[in-house]
């Protein structure tokens, strides 16, 4: 790379939360205790949220990622940090990738995972819910990573004007690259897509 005139992106430090976890509601136990090992798609789904800045302000993003074949199996975007934006998410996974009998869904101890009709939904499916440790970010690390690696790729590179100019341009990498093209360590260099057809 040093030959070549190339350097590695670098990530710029966080400047807000999206995860408030001072609620009443249930916490579920940390059924995944990051044993990030899978046998098979529909084994896991990982989901999170994270902020887009644009000039119109914040624009969130939530994502349900497949542990197995790491593809963004659900994502939404909204204005704002409320349950729906999870939910959303939440229902483009099932729609997409129909749970399986035994599947762990992990999140962090957020409001909008732990609010009753997020619950209700994962009982509805017998999808079993499992939380991160408190303020314990590891315990979601491949989550964790897809959105490193959104912003280190491309969000960081990018200047929004409006949410909407951001949703194109996030639909583009999720869609367009990420599940479909990009090849990822974990998964042997293969793109989520690739490992999707493998685990058929």
């Amino acid at each position: 790379m040093r030959r070549a005139g190339l350097r590695g992106l670098a990530a710029l430090p966080r400047r807000t939360r999206t995860t408030d976890s001072r609620h009443t509601y249930p916490i579920a136990p940390n059924r995944l205790a990051r044993n990030f090992l899978t046998q098979r798609a529909g084994q896991v789904w990982l989901a999170d949220l994270t902020y887009i800045p644009t000039g119109e302000g914040w624009l969130y993003l939530a994502a349900v990622l497949d542990l197995h074949t790491r593809k963004i199996v659900g994502w939404s975007m909204r204005e704002t940090l409320h349950t729906e934006i999870a939910l959303e998410a939440l229902t483009m996974a099932i729609k997409r990738q129909p749970p399986s009998p035994g599947l762990i869904h992990h999140s962090d101890r957020g409001i909008q995972y732990a609010a009753e009709a997020y619950r209700r939904v994962l009982a509805g499916f017998g999808i079993t819910p499992s939380m991160s440790r408190k303020g314990d970010c590891l315990d979601n690390a491949p989550m964790e990573s897809f959105f490193h690696t959104l912003k280190t790729e491309r969000v960081h590179h990018r200047i929004y004007a409006t949410r909407a100019d951001a949703r194109r341009d996030l639909f583009q990498y999720i869609e367009g690259f990420y599940n479909s093209r990009r090849l990822h360590p974990a998964l042997g260099y293969l793109s989520p897509a690739h490992a999707e057809r493998l685990a058929a």
